[in-house]
């Protein structure tokens, strides 16, 4: 059997983008290689940006998604983002906690509307400690939230205690890795989404028509 035409694209900010990584692959790329399999065709689109916030993404998302997800046996999206949500400027979060999981909702109905398996990354911490608490409250309430609308929630919080992690983003610009660090990030999300991939693999060949016999033809 031909494996599955699987195509998925990654929404999210400068984490996503892979911003400090000089090797350009950021966690995306290590996940993307760590999830080739025989059972898929893999297609990564990176569709992050820098300084995005939930609001931000919430606007461009679905027309980017549009114009990447045809023509494929089974379609992904993952979203990624929080902690340019939770920084403050002068003085201000940037995005209420509230509004922030009022955009995921409404992003994840609408990717389960349009056929397309959400799956959802929460916020890493970073050098500021309380930016990353208010990204750790965050990501409790996007765990909850994909719970009830049933999306895989993956939390990166742990990088807190990763001292490949805490030691590349101090040495860099206090929130961004480099390789190492985001092969540590990569290293939460890529089974996480191994699993994932599997399911979607499952369902397309689930719906793939019976193969024809000689007494077919």
């Amino acid at each position: 059997m031909a494996p599955s035409d699987v195509r998925v694209c990654v929404f999210g900010d400068s984490f996503t983008a892979g911003v400090g990584d000089r090797t350009g692959a950021g966690w995306v790329g290590q996940v993307a290689a760590a999830a080739q399999d025989h059972r898929w065709s893999l297609t990564v689109y990176n569709l992050g940006v820098r300084r995005d916030t939930s609001v931000d993404i919430a606007r461009r998302w679905l027309n980017e998604a549009r114009s990447r997800l045809k023509d494929g046996d089974r379609f992904g999206v993952v979203l990624a983002f929080g902690t340019n949500d939770v920084d403050e400027q002068w003085g201000r979060r940037r995005v209420r906690r509230e509004r922030t999981l009022a955009m995921l909702a409404d992003m994840l109905d609408d990717a389960h509307t349009a056929g397309w398996a959400p799956l959802v990354v929460g916020p890493p911490p970073v050098l500021d400690a309380a930016l990353s608490v208010r990204a750790a409250d965050l990501a409790a309430g996007m765990a909850e939230l994909c719970a009830h609308l049933n999306a895989p929630f993956v939390d990166v919080g742990s990088l807190a205690e990763d001292p490949v992690w805490v030691a590349e983003v101090a040495a860099g610009d206090a929130f961004h890795p480099s390789t190492a660090g985001y092969g540590q990030l990569a290293g939460i999300v890529a089974p996480v989404v191994t699993d994932w991939l599997g399911e979607l693999a499952d369902r397309a060949a689930a719906q793939l028509p019976p193969a024809r016999t000689g007494s077919d033809r």
